[in-house]
């Protein structure tokens, strides 16, 4: 079993920044992230691809662990984007044909058709969790995609009611995170980055799947909202369009950023019940905070919510990050972390 973890454990939100040798980040950070499959991002051969994923997520677990973090992700080193890999591998979706839908921005982009009834036909993401425990001692963490955030990333080609499809997904999400704990999470982290972008079907119908998604599993889990990547969506909102709904759901914690938005962190006690996921790296700027800086932004936070229910993390995920620079933040988040946990 993992060590207990201490105050304001440290962790990231889930993705790592892979390496250049794995995926062509420029090929990557000049489109949207994807919702079909986007083989052509990969630069190793698909005979040795599998290889170089386990050799990039090794590294991605060392480098967690050099930086001092208390939960360790994989990375998502064997994913195009969060979501896509999960999303293409149900049944009901034409990954062939794909659709269109507008991303967050407003642009359209291709996504999966759904054709028919979706169903999990089999586990996506079982091998991860058992590669990611085979390879750290520490708490682990893997991320899924959220029910209402792939079926707003959907043509939906069959479904009469949205809500109804949003509940599919989450039955398929729902099975998924059972084989997770199963496998050896400690940690199954949802990510519903379309309930803050589309926050009217969301109060609708989102909650609902999430709740759906969540239904009877004992683990602990997450939910993490956000304003999007900051390399893609440069604008920052005041503040969340959908954060206090989330009291509302069955998750044990919820992500939220704060760094980039210098969000007013008095909203957090509108989730008095909840762990907080504290964003504290702006990922916008390619600069390394000082551990001060990242001190500094705990500290804002602490007013608002005790120091026992708080993670420390990124704002979101480090993917278009270069490395070096990845790995410069992520130091100095536990750095900056320490220092606030020695005042307390």
């Amino acid at each position: 079993m993992p060590n207990a973890l201490p105050l304001l454990p440290t962790s990231l939100v889930g993705s790592y920044a892979q390496p250049e040798w794995l995926i062509d980040r420029a090929k990557l950070a000049g489109r949207f992230p994807p919702r079909v499959r986007a083989k052509e991002l990969w630069r190793v051969a698909p005979e040795h691809l599998e290889e170089a994923q386990n050799d990039a997520t090794r590294l991605a677990i060392r480098d967690q662990e050099r930086a001092g973090l208390d939960i360790i992700t994989d990375g998502e080193m064997r994913r195009e984007s969060y979501s896509n890999r999960f999303a293409t591998a149900l049944e009901g979706v034409d990954i062939d044909n794909p659709g269109s839908a507008l991303d967050r921005s407003g642009h359209p982009n291709p996504v999966p058709r759904v054709v028919g009834k979706i169903r999990r036909m089999h586990a996506v993401e079982v091998e991860d969790v058992k590669f990611l425990r085979a390879n750290t001692d520490r708490t682990i963490k893997i991320t899924v995609p959220g029910p209402f955030t792939m079926s707003q990333q959907a043509q939906n080609d069959f479904y009469s009611d949205p809500a109804e499809m949003a509940l599919d997904y989450a039955a398929a999400v729902n099975e998924e995170i059972r084989d997770l704990f199963a496998a050896g999470a400690d940690i199954v982290q949802i990510d519903e980055p379309y309930m803050q972008a589309r926050p009217e079907p969301a109060r609708q119908y989102g909650l609902d799947a999430l709740n759906r998604a969540l239904d009877g599993i004992e683990g602990e889990t997450a939910v993490h909202i956000c304003f999007g990547y900051a390399a893609i969506i440069h604008a920052r909102p005041e503040g969340y369009s959908f954060l206090p709904e989330l009291s509302g759901c069955s998750c044990k914690a919820v992500s939220i950023e704060t760094a980039q938005s210098n969000l007013d962190t008095s909203v957090l006690e509108t989730l008095p019940d909840k762990k907080i996921i504290l964003g504290v790296l702006d990922l916008s700027t390619h600069e390394i905070e000082t551990p001060e800086k990242v001190a500094e932004r705990i500290r804002r936070a602490l007013p608002h919510v005790d120091a026992s229910r708080v993670v420390i993390a990124p704002d979101c995920g480090l993917k278009y990050l270069p490395r070096d620079i990845a790995f410069g933040k992520m130091k100095a988040m536990a750095d900056g972390a320490a220092i606030v946990r020695g005042e307390l």
